[in-house]
């Protein structure tokens, strides 16, 4: 045995089942001279800079090492072996690459005791890291945290028993915030490190307003937050292993709460509030233990949880581009007709602030619409929310209720547009096309008001069809208006240099047909006044009025000059 082989531990899991725990076809094992029942006692990135012994060796007893950046078919392969060879490694894995390993790799690992294993084409080394981390934390500290390793519930110190099933699947952090309900006799939420809601239990009572206000919300709100930072509570949470207790007061009933920690790492934290009946005596006791029996629960959902929301948003952005292929990984039903509604968070000040604003005003919508009826998928793309929802029977509108539902959330606006129903998954990309067409025609039309008037809105397409046809007109004619040089053109660029205002009063005498008065008094000024503009504007660019091509010409020119200055080109494309 080398000198670096750890002690046999019946708490240590084997390879063989952490390969099990992880995502199926992550991990290939090239060669396993001891087999896959070989104990692993920690996952570390390989180093080849790792500070060494006298004998140039480093030690990693019963590690699975990770060689970032080293090919199977490498030359430097062998030497990264020979490394984890003497660091006493349970394996260690390479990257696979277009070509197998080489045959002196192969016959080098038959000879050691590591295992050889590659990482398949497509996966991430992050991934693949806190997905071992993750298999490793729920199968290593089972038994020593006295929680039942199958269960992730609490085990053999009282405060829960395993019933001999299989318990709680790995993640199902809603079974534990149930389970753990039960315990403490109240009401359940666990949260991660930011306040955000992560479960909770079921209501068997109606909640306090801070609980209610935290389960709608997803997330505790800001002003709890604060206050419960100035107060002392969280650092007091965070700063112990043991549960805090915070009374009672006029809007919630009496809280405890514990941090979930994995070593000197927060995950997360419990929260037990009474549930129309005092917590149980021992309620503390039980968070304790639901505390570490959430550990790989919570390990679980930050690493998986993440990677397969990314991988099912992606599949929802790839269906809609049109890859009907990824419509079984989402459970859309080839046949079934469905829409797509694309909801745009709209704020009126370019801040981080609102930008953090549209984004909770989105995570409500996509909550929403989860719950809005069975088979609605989402996906998220900057200040847009993509929602592809199913349509019954003859029905022709199956979103416009959807996007109400925001109004509820305080000083929010949505701008939503529906496309049309489609019967064949392969015509997804047109009905997310005018949906969006639909937002940009929403989102121009508030461009003209008083941001105090601006409210959300929803339109279907054939609510907006001459506008939103005026758009891809103008998109189409952009390019090589750009190209050209005119009357207009030259106006334009005078009016942006010296900040002259002919522009806008050829395009308010164009938009009142000609009404002086009125184009005079949308502008703010006195009708003389326009008129001395328009003559100016003939005499200085040629930008003569009365002239039915230039009118044309002039009206094309200054749509295009108004959405660039409001929205430039990332605008329109968002």
């Amino acid at each position: 045995m080398p000198a670096h082989e750890p002690d046999r531990n019946d708490a240590w899991p084997s390879l063989e089942q952490l390969l099990g725990l992880i995502a199926p076809g992550m991990l290939d094992v090239v060669v396993a001279p001891r087999g896959t029942g070989v104990e692993v006692a920690d996952v570390v990135l390989h180093d080849p800079g790792e500070e060494r012994d006298d004998d140039g060796a480093w030690a990693a007893p019963g590690a699975i090492l990770l060689a970032v950046g080293v090919e199977v078919a490498s030359p430097d392969a062998i030497d990264v072996l020979r490394d984890a060879e003497r660091a006493g490694a349970a394996a260690v894995v390479l990257r696979r690459g277009s070509r197998g390993p080489r045959t002196a790799l192969v016959e080098a690992a038959g000879r050691g005791r590591t295992a050889l294993l590659t990482r398949r084409p497509g996966q991430r080394w992050a991934e693949v890291l806190g997905q071992l981390r993750t298999a490793l934390v729920h199968s290593a500290p089972a038994r020593s945290a006295g929680v039942d390793r199958t269960a992730g519930t609490a085990g053999s110190d009282g405060a829960a028993g395993s019933d001999g099933s299989d318990g709680l699947r790995l993640g199902d952090l809603s079974g534990l915030a149930n389970t753990v309900a039960d315990l403490v006799g109240g009401a359940i939420t666990i949260e991660d490190p930011q306040s955000r809601v992560l479960a909770y239990s079921r209501m068997d009572h109606e909640p306090d307003p801070m609980r209610r206000l935290t389960i709608l919300g997803q997330e505790v709100p800001r002003w709890r937050v604060v206050e419960l930072r100035e107060s002392g509570f969280f650092q007091a949470l965070w700063g112990t292993d043991d549960v805090v207790r915070r009374p009672a007061d006029e809007r919630s009933a009496e809280r405890l709460a514990i941090a979930v920690r994995h070593g000197s790492e927060v995950l997360g934290s419990i929260w037990a509030a009474a549930d129309g009946r005092p917590l149980a005596e021992d309620a503390a006791a039980a968070l304790r233990t639901a505390a570490r029996a959430a550990v790989p629960h919570l390990f679980h959902h930050r690493t998986w949880g993440r990677a397969a929301t990314g991988a099912r948003e992606d599949a929802v952005h790839a269906l809609l581009k049109g890859s009907v292929r990824a419509a079984h990984d989402l459970g859309v039903v080839p046949g079934r007709r469905y829409a797509v509604l694309v909801a745009e968070a709209h704020d009126s000040e370019d801040s981080g602030a609102a930008f953090a604003a549209g984004q909770r005003v989105l995570d409500v919508l996509a909550l929403r619409a989860a719950a809005y009826r069975p088979g609605c998928v989402t996906a998220r793309s900057g200040r847009r929310l993509y929602v592809l929802v199913p349509a019954g029977d003859g029905e022709t509108d199956p979103a416009r209720a959807l996007p109400a539902t925001v109004r509820s959330v305080p000083r929010s606006v949505v701008f939503a547009g529906v496309g049309p129903v489609v019967a064949d998954l392969s015509a997804l990309p047109a009905s997310r096309e005018a949906a969006e067409l639909v937002v940009r025609v929403l989102r121009e039309r508030a461009a003209t008001l008083p941001a105090a008037e601006v409210v959300s809105a929803v339109a279907g397409y054939a609510e907006v069809g001459a506008d939103a046809a005026l758009l891809r007109l103008l998109d189409g004619v952009e390019p090589l208006w750009e190209s050209l040089a005119g009357p207009v053109h030259a106006m334009v660029e005078h009016d942006r240099v010296h900040g002259s205002q002919y522009g806008d009063s050829v395009a308010a005498h164009l938009d009142a047909f000609g009404d002086t008065a009125r184009a005079a008094q949308r502008l703010g000024v006195h009708p003389n006044t326009l008129r001395y503009r328009l003559r100016r504007a003939r005499d200085l660019f040629g930008v003569d009025l009365a002239d039915p091509t230039v009118r044309l010409l002039a009206d094309i020119g200054l749509r295009l000059a108004r959405r660039t200055a409001e929205d430039g080109p990332a605008g329109r494309s968002r």
